[in-house]
């Protein structure tokens, strides 16, 4: 990925550090109000009443560890322990020394309650939601006041509240994994089939090249070296696509495509949408036309042109051009690999969005990855520098061989 891909990928980031900052900000105003309770109680109470932080430090710990020091149930686990524990102690006459209950402690149970109902299997989902929802709804049995009941049953609709939230985002999880498994297969199938055609056609070519070098066995021997050349290419070739095809199958109602016409049907797709929508540009490298790409590969560069393109058209109408580029990533590199770039200016009189072309629940750009690693390629899409939007994709070719038209 080239340094402007890197720098344009940070912006589907930024909602997420939004919702960190805010869950930060809230967690920070909570601790303060805990804090002045906690000074005001120590009044009265003695220096002992500012234990009553310790499990609203515990569950905020359990909230800001990060993924890669714990999993989400070895720190949702300790804080609802803590809290339980912390309630169980004022019950058996610890008061003057685990006295009181934090809105802090609240927020982060609430807050672990949702994840473990969004992310954890349903078992394990089901016990630590019991013992998250049992700390959220007990703690307010820490204050010695008469309407401890009614603290409890707000609670416990906030607990409810947050395991449906958690639910319904695991809905939506699953939902948007289904999807993206049926773009995927659908993809898989759809090169299977094009790696079909393909095999197809190179063995028909073997079948007719056997057949002429049976026919002037006799009559012309010095051309059936000529024949056996070009039908063990043939033959190579047919076999890599095989292999191909059988990985792509393994790996988890389109027509016949048309091999090695690759850049004539590009410019056609490229001329069209000029015509229809805004103004488009090709511009091919001759390094690019100096090199080979297996059948499959022709079809994936189609389909990046063709992808790019209908997402310009639906989400950026008022761009004011298009440029296509075709070239090799390094031309120096062997084996070379040969890079397309879609790049479309920002649209006059809107302003940038935040997302790539086709949005976060866009699936388009989904199935075209699955395609171009499925034949060794990469891809990558977001902003430029200029606010407008690239889609770039690589895929290995062969170095043409000498004399041949491609």
């Amino acid at each position: 990925m080239s340094e402007k891909d890197e720098s344009s990928t940070k912006n589907p980031r930024l909602p997420r550090r939004t919702a960190d900052s805010a869950l930060l900000t809230v967690m920070a105003l909570l601790w303060v109000v805990d804090v002045l309770n906690s000074a005001a109680t120590s009044q009265s109470n003695g220096p002992v009443s500012w234990w009553r932080l310790a499990p609203g430090v515990v569950a905020a710990l359990a909230v800001l560890l990060p993924e890669d020091r714990a999993t989400l149930v070895r720190r949702a686990l300790p804080a609802a322990v803590v809290s339980l524990a912390t309630t169980v102690l004022f019950f058996v006459h610890l008061r003057e020394l685990v006295a009181g209950w934090g809105l802090l402690e609240t927020l982060c149970l609430l807050f672990l309650l949702a994840r473990t109902a969004r992310e954890e299997p349903p078992l394990r989902a089901a016990a630590l939601c019991a013992a998250l929802a049992a700390a959220v709804i007990l703690g307010p049995f820490r204050l010695e006041q008469s309407d401890i009941l009614a603290y409890s049953f707000g609670l416990t609709f906030l607990a409810g509240g947050a395991i449906g939230l958690g639910c319904y985002l695991r809905g939506l999880d699953a939902r948007r994994r289904r999807a993206v498994a049926d773009v995927r297969q659908s993809e898989r199938l759809a090169l299977a089939r094009e790696l079909h055609d393909f095999v197809a056609h190179h063995v028909t070519g073997i079948v007719v090249q056997a057949q002429a070098a049976r026919t002037i066995r006799e009559t012309a021997p010095e051309q059936i070296d000529p024949l056996l050349s070009g039908i063990e290419q043939a033959g190579s070739e047919t076999l890599e696509s095989m292999r191909k095809l059988v990985r792509v199958l393994r790996e988890d109602d389109a027509g016949a495509v048309r091999p090695g016409e690759l850049f004539t049907e590009v410019a056609e797709l490229v001329a069209a949408f000029s015509e229809r929508d805004v103004p488009a540009t090709l511009h091919v490298e001759a390094a690019a036309r100096q090199v080979r790409a297996d059948p499959e590969v022709e079809t994936s560069v189609r389909n990046v042109v063709r992808e790019a393109l209908t997402n310009v058209r639906r989400h950026a109408p008022g761009s004011p051009s298009v440029a296509v580029h075709i070239d090799l990533a390094d031309p120096e590199a062997d084996p070379p690999r040969l890079r397309v770039e879609v790049h479309n200016a920002p649209p006059t009189g809107h302003a940038p969005d935040a997302e790539p072309l086709g949005g976060r629940g866009g699936l388009g750009l989904v199935g075209l990855s699955e395609r171009a690693e499925a034949v060794g390629g990469t891809l990558s899409a977001g902003r430029a520098p200029d606010d407008g939007w690239t889609l770039a994709a690589e895929f290995p070719v062969l170095r043409a061989v000498e004399g041949s038209p491609a």
